[in-house]
């Protein structure tokens, strides 16, 4: 039996993000802060079996990152603990910034240092 994952495109995200869905971004911290989806919460894949406590199982929410390969490794570490309403968007934060999402200014990384 093979496990899938739902995935949604970066303009169905947008299209829901007016609802106020529960957003979780796994890229690193400096990404996340040099920009991210307003009201996104960051809990970067390689914390994630620390933090597994702050992914709800009784509401759905959306998982990003970059591109799309870290969320789908998040995706499949949540599926094989029990999660099952999520989705994930294809083509992470580089098809998000297309869209009208709403994203918080952006700082470059190195400033940040």
């Amino acid at each position: 039996e093979v496990d899938t994952v739902n995935r949604i495109s970066a303009d169905t995200f947008a299209s829901k993000y007016d609802s106020k869905p529960l957003v979780f971004d796994v890229r690193k911290k400096s990404e996340f802060d040099s920009e991210h989806v307003v009201n996104a919460i960051n809990i970067p894949l390689n914390e994630i079996n620390n933090h597994l406590a702050e992914f709800p199982k009784d509401k759905p929410f959306i998982l990003h990152c970059a591109g799309g390969y870290r969320s789908m490794i998040a995706a499949s570490i949540l599926k094989s603990r029990g999660w099952e309403d999520f989705v994930d968007v294809e083509g992470g934060m580089s098809a998000i910034l297309k869209t009208s999402v709403p994203k918080t200014e952006y700082v470059c990384p190195t400033t940040l240092l």
